[in-house]
């Protein structure tokens, strides 16, 4: 066997090797790039605060651009897709703040629900997930979970 080959089989096993570790499927992997919009059932129903504060406001766009493709509209989750942001697994004395930075930024493992891992956010800054954060928390609020 060449060094050529050796290489590229040490690449190969590499590359295995580090798919396995992050235990993520195909499935989880391609999830943020589907096109769920369309004919995907809600999970919840969220009613609407009447207002938005600023940063929630600001929030709202930055969930529609990076977050909704898979948690929905107003974060109402989508059968056979991601959960719902408006549950109470979500309430903040479950997941605080900083679990959604975390999540957005590294990725997250299943653990509550069975859609497979999430995948980090590609292109979120710190910025916008605390306004992401701040438009979740009053659509939770809204809907009593406080």
């Amino acid at each position: 066997m060449g060094r050529g080959s050796v290489i590229a089989l040490a690449i190969v096993a590499l590359l295995t090797v580090g798919f396995l570790w992050t235990g993520q499927d195909d499935d989880s992997i391609g999830r943020a790039s589907r096109d769920v919009s369309a004919g995907v059932a809600p999970m919840v129903e969220v009613v609407l605060p009447e207002t938005l504060s600023v940063n929630a406001q600001v929030g709202k766009l930055a969930y529609g651009a990076k977050c909704a493709v898979c948690h929905g509209t107003n974060a109402a989750g989508q059968d056979d897709v991601a959960p719902p942001l408006v549950h109470k697994i979500y309430e903040p004395s479950h997941h605080g703040d900083a679990a959604f930075s975390l999540a957005a930024k590294n990725g997250v493992r299943a653990h509550h629900w069975r859609f497979g891992n999430m995948p980090p956010v590609e292109g979120v800054t710190d910025g916008d997930v605390k306004m992401i954060v701040a438009y979740v928390r009053e659509l939770q609020r809204a809907n009593g979970i406080n």
